[in-house]
């Protein structure tokens, strides 16, 4: 049993807003390396490797464009130029007479040697040329408006060389493998799928001859579906379409830029009647590395999708903070407030004691002392009134700090369960 793990990355390379990087209106097709396309250098060979290297390859069409200009393939040549010159160049065995054929170019890392290696090609004439593409243009698109539902449609257009060498065909059709992965937050109804073909509804038994659903689990782990479907060899255009719902988030699984939207990751689109490979010269069928070896075998045609964006629902960020504030500023002004009628009422009790003392005599002080005693009240010598305000004031400031600290656990047990 063999395990082969593989990884397929389209990246950018980092352009500057001066530059130019379209080469449609004739201008220079955008330079790059491996620093500017991974944001940061490469050193050395793969420590898990037995050897690493790196192919770097000319499209049949770039080919074709520099043999009519005249010019070679070589590192350095009047349309480009590449940083490092590489240590071995692999051609293409040409199969049909009249065409041209791609290049490959070889670097390989050595593992004691740490210098980077920034493979990248520098442009110097503006040149355009077509790649092959799939028999059909994948694109994917959102339908409908609003932070609650939706559409998802998968678009297939056929292309124009596709077009000519399927004129002539009858009854044919072609088998087409979509597969697509959904987070969980976008719950899909798969019974809603709809199919037009050249804008006319399918039957959906009648185009879909395989389906697998794996739905999804709410924040355990996302749904899948796979469909084999058969279409005819003269399509011209098709669609797919599911409905699917926007869920809800906890304000704590937002990223920063919540705003922006969630992505969903590309829709893979395979061919599997038509295959795709190369077949190289090399002189040393034992210095193959494993993946000009899976260049040269037979896969099926793939096609990505558009990496869609879709807005979901977002809270408002600042309201833990409104809420937090606004509690603070309660909780103070009460506190504030019963601090300063606590103090207020004994400071007037005591001044009131001394006056009355004062202007009655001895009999009335004796009777208010009485009356003080009636109600429960510490008696205490008139000349220390100090003693009396502070215990009087020490229990009830324990009694208003009990009542505000009841509030705010009362309060943060709500804030937690809502």
């Amino acid at each position: 049993m063999i395990l082969e793990q593989s990884l397929t990355v389209v990246l950018q390379p980092r352009v500057g807003r001066s530059a130019q990087v379209s080469s449609t209106d004739g201008s220079l097709q955008p330079s790059w390396s491996l620093s500017s396309v991974l944001r940061k250098k490469v050193a050395g060979q793969c420590v898990v490797s037995k050897a690493s290297r790196i192919f770097y390859e000319l499209d049949k069409g770039l080919v074709s464009e520099l043999e009519k200009l005249e010019s070679s393939y070589s590192s350095r040549n009047p349309v480009f130029e590449l940083s490092v010159p590489p240590q071995r160049v692999i051609r293409e065995s040409n199969t049909l007479q009249g065409q041209s054929t791609s290049v490959l170019y070889e670097y390989r890392v050595n593992f004691d040697d740490y210098e980077t290696v920034d493979v990248g090609v520098t442009w110097k004439l503006p040149l355009k040329w077509s790649c092959p593409h799939a028999p059909f243009y994948a694109s994917r698109f959102l339908m409908g408006s609003g932070n609650e539902r939706g559409s998802v449609a998968i678009s297939l257009q056929s292309t124009p060389s596709y077009r000519r060498f399927s004129e002539g065909s009858q009854g044919c059709t072609v088998q087409v493998l979509v597969f697509q992965v959904v987070p969980w937050y976008v719950k899909v109804y798969y019974h809603t799928l709809q199919i037009f073909i050249d804008g006319k509804p399918q039957i959906i038994s009648k185009v879909v001859e395989k389906i697998l659903v794996s739905p999804s689990e709410d924040k355990v782990s996302p749904g899948s579906i796979e469909m084999m479907l058969r279409v005819p060899c003269r399509m011209q255009s098709a669609a797919l379409i599911l409905d699917f719902d926007k869920g809800f988030l906890h304000i704590d699984e937002y990223p920063p830029n919540a705003n922006q939207g969630f992505d969903i990751p590309s829709a893979l689109i395979s061919f599997p009647d038509i295959y795709s490979s190369r077949s190289y010269l090399i002189e040393d069928s034992l210095d193959q590395s494993p993946l000009l070896q899976k260049f040269q075998k037979r896969n099926p045609v793939h096609s990505y999708t558009e990496v869609l964006l879709v807005p979901l629902t977002t809270p408002d960020f600042s309201m833990p903070y409104n809420v937090i504030t606004f509690t603070c500023t309660v909780l103070a002004l009460y506190f504030g407030s019963l601090f300063n009628v606590v103090r207020r009422r004994v400071g007037e009790e005591e001044r009131l004691l001394k006056t009355q003392a004062e202007k009655l005599g001895l009999v009335p002080l004796l009777l208010s002392k009485l009356s003080l005693k009636l109600k429960g009240r510490p008696q205490e010598p008139p000349e220390s009134p100090l003693g009396s305000s502070s215990s009087s004031l020490g229990s009830k400031m324990v009694y208003g700090v009990g009542i505000v600290a009841v509030a705010a656990v009362i309060w943060q047990y709500y804030s937690n369960s809502s």
